[in-house]
């Protein structure tokens, strides 16, 4: 029975057990301990027990034991306090140029020669074992999972089984196994407050002795922290002084002073009673400060309840006049529920609510960022009730789906209802059934939900999935069930997040008491980790824990899935064939299928045609509320996935599911603090507060609900013309010409009723928050690339969106600022390629225009229309016509964001990485009195090649002559800097000549794809003959990748040299599999990525590994499914071919958000897409300097040198297998050796090792044997040779201005095809490559050749056998290919000399004007 009055139980501060750890917890290489009980906080939802304040007395030593919970949860990112002095001194003097007093938008101290390492742990990865009879998986992340799990919903019971296979299985070391412990014995005692036993003692002093003590596991002072308190709790008198002795005992020394230090488990009266039956500690107690007030501190005065209305905002609302929106026709939930949401802003029209206290518009953003799971179903079972009302029934109604949904929530809830009653069953059987196990795998996640969200969740990302998949292609299962199962875990984990809300706000007030005492203190823990020297190498934890691995994921969307397919039904209704009247059946709503894709059955749920028909007029719903713009400044970034949002949870970095490397960098980084420039860049872009052109949506409104087509508004009815049916009896390949056109016809039209239908959201959304002031958090992807989070309504949306947007905060024009609004008006009409004095004077000249324009901008001349960006001119129109009719122009207070737009930024990048001096000037580096224009220059000269080949009287020269212009080469010319291939470039050539040539076929008789082919050929001759420096960086870098990806490190090779080969993937037929080469075995190891800094010191991963695959028994079928995992071998071709892209925009989002920084220091409101730059108009000239300044600063070091020494540090001792041309007198030499030697090519490695480890000896013996051994590498070194280029080939498809021959480039698109994993289209699949040359099509005047050769069918192929040679050929070519490889060497990895720079000087672009313009 429970002895201790139950006031004691508040002492007991069990919410942030498992997030905050005691100070010698927290390890600067996170094991599965640190890693585990900081991640996984799902339990501790309901455990409210508030933490004790405390100090402690000194020890022997002199320490002080503090615990202040400030000090555990205020570890941020955002220290402004850091110094950096101490960094200098690991600087390398070459690369960094430090500052006396570092600024935070200064280039911060990096040594390249000690980069952020996150190494593998040696622990060998623990085989997955099978489900046991208990119900408990085999694998150690699903067990750590369901563990958590099960603490979260208090099944201790199913908890302690867990651990019970974790000490049976062996399979965790000893302090990692007890801290799992540590986290069942808290809950344990947090759930005998709750429930009372007698027992409940006696059982943890059993499991204590059963599971810890005889299993010699390490314990902590947590350990004896919480059996002693078991022992307060539950004994007295002589029985509690032989328990407390005993444990106390247990704490060798002075460890028994940590003890102690577990305030969030004992409280002081505790420590008094152990003290004082326990002697060795009682001198502790001497020194102790008088205690602090135990009570609950009140909540703060500024705080307002969510439940409860708020004063200010109800008073009576002015009257709203602004025209509904006219809706899209949409049978659909979407735009109801978007409404629903947005619902709460009818509450509050005309009023601005960034005037109401801070605390105010918190706790308003805090009810707009609920979930709105509970939203839907209120709007589903209004409607439905609303139906009942009118004497309708629900199941009969076909165009009422809302009503429909609140059907199949009820439904589904009932049947998930009948399925939490199983769990109990199924966990209790002794003969589990295979429905049993599952069961009791997946319980213990519904059981963190309710059957009624979890059946409201189900259906929205069900719907959501299919209606983006393509509602009448169907969805891949895996796929459906991927999305499904994330929906469900991101929804568990808002619930914990928004369940610890409330606790928060209680705890506000005493950790800022705390926060204030210990800076008055002044902890020395926390003085010296201002001083101390951060390592660089962090361990990798073994497993993964902030996700749920993919066996739960599988088997809780397959649960959840096959229950709403059993019980969603829609009503179809059909026109009986006899006697014409309308028959009503009720059908699944969706069904499960199977088809057959490249010899794989693959999964389809197709959805029923009625549902099919509700869907395609339906935008996908999506979870709405979480994806609208915020009414208060973004939380600032402090962890990896604490900031933007105020409840829901976000991730500083996008991370696709399943990649683990990028995320452990990050996190790494973000604890050594070098990701502080990166998140106050990203809270400079959040704090940027915007509101609605109220202008701009007025009129945008009104030629919306007209329903024509203005702009870039698509039309509500498009006319497009069908054409006539074909005659039965004319020739069958027009019939099917025209069954094509007709499906053209009907995607156009479905292609512009999606894009009305999103634009019905956005303007929604624009009329709800036009009122308001509002802001966009932002996170990055894995480059450092800046996006906003909500994805509706922001900054970086098409036209229309950014015309409907402006800044909150207002600035007077001045002289300068008047200029730049003209400016800026030439450049988004399009009159962007003149000097800057032209385009003020172009705005002079068309002011009537301008007037007119603002004044009658649907009923007058309608200048504006004519704009490139057409609400953007308008929007323009409006504040320059403002601000002329003003008293004072340069007095005008202006909101518009100026854009400053970089010419083609990649390749100024480039240009300035490689000191080219021509490219410089194509992309406005150098200063110069007109904008040059790159795209204007490749245009000209691709015209120049057109004419040469008139002269030869060439067809497809005739075909394209006058029709190149800027718009035909712009895109491929931007993305070829970045990474596009020739097959990509063709394309985007063939979309650029369609829309502005529709009829370019039927003019010329010659395929559209046929010319883009050939125009793409000019625009990469014209490439590479402008910017040669920039072709010389691209393939150093894809060499260096390349390099690093057949790559063995250090400790690989001691694993091969141990006969470890470390982690495999064996699929169930790789037994009957011919046994593997040598090499083949060795290029499942090469497992190392490409990982570099960039200037702001932020690590950047490449993803690209290729993943192994897992076969997943469920109810459905089996499933086949990737499961990326960190010792998966890399995707070379990938590496290597995205390197070049993905450094260049590391680069130009480094530039971005450190031109945030100073702009913000600065005072100037600041936003960015990319590389276009916003700001007033008033303070363009400041912002251009800062943007100068920025990249002079960046490319002022060498960055490329930097790289290369980051590279020699971080891939040190490592060994790569190089391919050695064959035919030389080295080949011979070699080959000569392995006959002799005939070793493998393990053993070579091996020898190579040992060489390299005797020649860096100290002792002049081992040299001299070291240099005496031969060695392939060592014949190679002997024979001065320099390392081969083995990238070549791969970089040549992707290198800038490259045309890759036709074997590579077939290559290129059978590589993509087998990467995709996406249905081929039904129009698509009957077709095959034919062997029409691409790269210099010169067929002279055999145009019939080529027509003939153009698109046949597969069935036509057979016939002719020219499938059967084309398979030839490829085997031909893939043996010639093996043949021409080479001889692999084992070499040290070292890195091609850095490509030599120009002439051009960086600095010189600070005068030129037309760098940003």
């Amino acid at each position: 029975m429970l002895i201790r009055p139950p006031p004691v139980r508040r002492s007991l501060s069990l919410p942030r057990c498992s997030s905050i750890r005691r100070s010698q917890l927290v390890v600067r290489h996170p094991s599965l301990q640190s890693f585990h009980t900081s991640s996984h906080t799902l339990f501790t939802a309901r455990l409210e027990f508030p933490p004790r304040k405390r100090k402690i007395s000194r020890d022997a030593h002199g320490s002080v034991f503090r615990r202040y919970l400030a000090t555990a949860i205020s570890d941020t990112i955002r220290q402004d306090d850091i110094p950096f002095d101490h960094l200098q001194s690991h600087t390398a003097n070459n690369y960094v140029h430090p500052l006396p007093h570092p600024r935070l938008y200064d280039i911060q101290p990096f040594d390249p020669s000690s980069p952020l390492l996150v190494r593998a742990r040696d622990d060998p990865v623990a085989p997955r074992s099978r489900m046991n009879s208990n119900g408990i998986p085999g694998g150690v992340e699903e067990m750590l999972s369901v563990f958590d799990a099960c603490l979260q919903v208090g099944k201790l019971d199913r908890a302690a089984l867990v651990l019970v296979r974790f000490n049976d299985s062996d399979v965790l070391p000893g302090h990692e196994l007890i801290a799992l412990h540590n986290q069942y014995l808290r809950t344990a005692i947090y759930r005998a407050f709750e429930q009372p036993n007698s027992k409940w003692a006696q059982s943890l002093h059993k499991w204590y002795e059963l599971h810890i003590k005889s299993k010699g596991l390490p314990q902590t002072s947590e350990t004896i922290a919480c059996m002693l308190k078991v022992s307060l709790l539950s004994t007295r008198g002589v029985r509690l002084k032989r328990l407390v002795t005993r444990y106390m005992d247990m704490m060798p020394g002075d460890d028994i002073y940590q003890v102690f230090s577990e305030v969030d488990i004992l409280t002081q009266q505790d420590c008094g009673i152990i003290a004082s039956i326990y002697k060795p500690a009682s001198k502790i107690l001497e020194d102790w400060e008088s205690s602090v007030q135990s009570e609950e501190p009140q909540s703060l005065a500024t705080e307002v309840s969510s439940t409860e209305p708020i004063a200010s905002l109800e008073a009576r609302p002015e009257p709203d006049e602004t025209p509904e929106v006219l809706a899209v026709p949409q049978k659909g939930s979407g735009l109801k529920s978007l409404r629903g949401v947005l619902s709460f802003f009818s509450q509050v029209k005309g009023q601005d609510i960034s005037k109401l206290p801070p605390a105010e518009r918190r706790e308003i953003q805090a009810r707009l960022e609920q979930d709105c799971v509970d939203a839907a179903i209120n709007r589903w079972r209004e409607e439905n009730e609303a139906l009942r009302k009118l004497g309708l029934n629900t199941s009969l109604s076909t165009n009422a789906l809302n009503s429909q949904l609140y059907d199949w929530q009820c439904a589904l809830e009932t049947r998930l209802e009948k399925e939490f009653a199983l769990f109990e069953e199924s966990e209790s059987r002794e003969r589990k059934t295979v429905e049993d196990r599952d069961r009791c795998l997946y319980g213990p996640f519904f059981r963190q939900s309710t059957p009624s969200r979890l059946a409201a969740v189900t259906i929205i990302s069900v719907l959501n999935a299919i209606s983006t998949a393509g509602a009448d292609k169907g969805i891949q299962l895996s796929v459906l069930i991927g999305q499904l199962s994330k929906a469900v875990e991101e929804d568990n984990r808002y619930q914990v997040r928004h369940g610890q809300f409330e606790r928060r706000k209680k705890r506000a007030r005493k950790l800022k008491v705390h926060k204030e005492q210990e800076n008055k203190i002044g902890s020395p823990a926390a003085q010296l980790d201002k001083t101390e020297t951060k390592p660089n190498v962090v361990e990798a934890p073994a497993y993964e824990t902030k996700s749920w691995p993919i066996l739960i994921k599988t088997k809780v969307g397959v649960a959840l899935l096959s229950a709403l397919m059993d019980s969603a039904k829609v009503n179809v209704v059909r026109e009986h064939p006899e006697t014409k009247a309308l028959v009503s059946q009720s059908q699944p709503a969706m069904a499960h299928t199977t088809i057959h894709k490249k010899g794989k059955k693959v999964g389809l749920v197709m959805p029923n045609k009625t549902l099919v028909e509700l869907l395609k007029r339906e935008p996908p719903g999506d979870f709405l509320a979480r994806h609208l713009p915020m009414l208060v400044e973004p939380e600032p970034w402090t962890k990896f996935d604490k900031g933007g949002f105020i409840e829901y949870p976000s991730q500083l970095v996008r991370v696709k599911h399943g990649e683990k490397d990028q995320r452990i960098y990050a996190e790494a980084a973000v604890q050594r603090g070098d990701m502080e420039q990166v998140s106050k860049g990203l809270d400079v872009l959040g704090r940027t507060g915007w509101k609605i052109n109220k202008p701009v949506f007025d009129v945008m409104l009104e030629a919306w609900n007209t329903g024509n087509e203005i702009a870039n508004i698509p039309p509500l009815d498009p006319q497009i013309p069908v054409p006539k049916e074909p005659e039965a009896s004319d020739n069958p390949l027009q019939r099917r010409e025209w069954i094509r056109a007709v499906k053209a016809v009907e995607n156009e039209k479905s292609g512009l009723h999606s894009q009305r239908c999103f634009m019905n959201f956005q303007l929604e959304i624009a009329r709800a928050f036009k009122d308001q002031t509002f802001y966009f958090p932002h996170n990055m992807d894995f480059r450092g690339r800046a996006y906003p989070i909500p994805t509706y309504l922001n900054h970086m949306g098409a036209d229309h969106v950014r015309g409907l947007l402006c800044f909150a905060k207002g600035k007077e024009l001045g002289e300068n600022g008047l200029r730049w609004l003209k400016i800026h008006l030439a450049n988004v009409f399009g009159y962007d390629k003149a000097s800057l004095k032209e385009r003020e004077s172009f705005v002079s000249d068309h002011l009537d225009e301008v007037y007119d324009s603002a004044t009658n901008p649907l009923t007058g001349r309608r200048w504006w229309l004519q704009a490139e960006d057409a609400w953007q001119c308008l929007a323009t129109c409006f504040e320059l016509k403002a601000a002329l009719e003003s008293p004072e122009p340069t007095k005008f207070v202006s909101h518009l964001p100026v854009h400053q737009d970089g010419t083609c930024n990649g390749l100024q990048h480039y240009a300035a990485l490689g000191g080219d001096l021509w490219g410089a000037q194509q992309v406005n580096l150098e200063p110069g009195d007109r904008p040059a224009d790159v795209y204007s220059a490749v245009a000209e000269l691709v015209k120049e090649s057109v004419a040469e080949d008139l002269k030869t009287d060439n067809f497809l020269a005739k075909a394209v002559d006058g029709k190149i212009t800027r718009k035909v080469v712009k895109q491929t010319v931007m993305t070829n800097v970045y990474g596009v291939t020739f097959v990509g470039a063709k394309a985007q050539v063939l979309k650029q000549l369609e829309a502005a040539y529709p009829n370019i076929q039927k003019d010329t008789g010659v395929p559209t794809s046929v010319l883009a082919s050939y125009i793409a050929t000019k625009i990469f001759k014209a490439l590479s003959t402008m910017f040669r420096g920039a072709h010389d960086i691209q393939y150093w870098l894809g060499e260096c990748a390349g390099r690093v990806c057949r790559a063995l490190t250090p400790e690989q090779i001691n694993r091969i040299a141990d006969g470890e080969s470390g982690p495999t993937k064996k699929s169930k037929s790789s037994a009957a599999k011919k046994p593997k080469k040598t090499t083949d075995e060795f290029l499942t190891q090469f497992r190392s990525t490409v990982v570099w800094t960039t200037p702001l010191r932020m690590p950047i991963v490449q993803p690209y590994r290729k993943s192994g695959t897992r076969i997943i028994e469920t109810s459905m079928q089996d499933l086949a499914l990737q499961v990326p995992e960190r010792s998966d071998p890399v995707n070379r071709r990938k590496q290597l071919q995205a390197f070049p892209p993905n450094f260049i925009h590391s680069l130009d989002a480094s530039h971005m958000l450190l031109s945030a920084l100073e702009c913000d220091e600065l005072g100037l409101t600041f936003a960015a897409v990319h590389d276009s730059f916003w700001t007033h108009a008033a303070d363009v000239d400041v912002m251009n300097t800062v943007l100068r300044d920025c990249f002079v600063r960046i490319h002022s070091e060498d960055v490329v040198g930097r790289l290369a020494a980051e590279f020699e540090a971080r891939y040190k001792d490592s060994l790569y297998l190089a391919g050695l041309e064959r035919g030389t007198a080295m080949d011979a030499k070699i080959t000569a050796l392995r006959k002799s030697k005939r070793q493998t090519l393990k053993a070579e490695l091996l020898e190579e090792r040992e060489r390299l480890r005797l020649l860096s000896s100290s002792d002049p013996e081992e040299v001299k044997k070291g240099r005496e051994m031969v060695t392939p590498a060592s014949i190679f070194e002997e024979m001065s040779a320099s390392q081969p280029l083995s990238s070549t080939e791969e970089m040549e498809e992707i290198a800038l201005g490259n045309i890759p021959d036709k074997d590579t480039e077939t290559g290129a698109v059978d590589n993509e095809e087998n990467d995709e994993d996406e249905l081929a289209s039904g129009s698509d699949s009957g077709k095959i490559e034919t062997d029409i040359p691409d790269a210099d099509v010169d067929l002279g005047g055999d145009e019939k050749h080529l027509q003939s050769m153009l698109v046949i069918s597969r069935f036509e192929s057979e016939l002719t056998g020219l499938a059967k040679k084309s398979a030839q050929k490829a085997i031909a070519r893939s043996h010639a290919k093996a043949k021409a490889t080479g001889l692999n060497v084992w070499l040290p990895l070292t890195f091609p000399e850095v490509p030599k720079k120009g002439d051009f000087d960086v600095t010189r672009l600070r005068n030129s004007q037309y760098f940003f313009s």
